[in-house]
């Protein structure tokens, strides 16, 4: 049966320490520069989403007018759809 020194656990427990501490200041260091990275990018690719969206529109000329007109739904509401129930309160 293996045993581990109190050298060796305090040894363990001093590289979890290190380890912990440098990436701690390794993200504090270079999480900003991450973060701009990923949202320069976010941005750009909502940007690109915005002029596909925009695209058709984007191309008229400066100064003309168009309406575009809503079709008209041949749906029209059924006022008879069911049967109104009259209650009264009770105290």
């Amino acid at each position: 049966m293996l045993e581990a020194s109190f050298s060796d656990v305090l040894q363990t427990i001093l590289i979890i320490l290190l380890v912990y501490f440098a990436f701690k200041m390794l993200i504090k260091w270079f999480g900003p520069l991450i973060l701009k990275y990923f949202l320069r990018k976010m941005g750009k690719r909502f940007e690109e989403q915005f002029r596909q969206q925009q695209g058709p529109a984007s191309q008229k000329k400066e100064g003309k007018v168009s309406i575009d007109k809503k079709p008209k739904s041949g749906k029209k509401s059924n006022k008879n759809v069911g049967e109104y129930i009259d209650y009264e309160e009770i105290d």
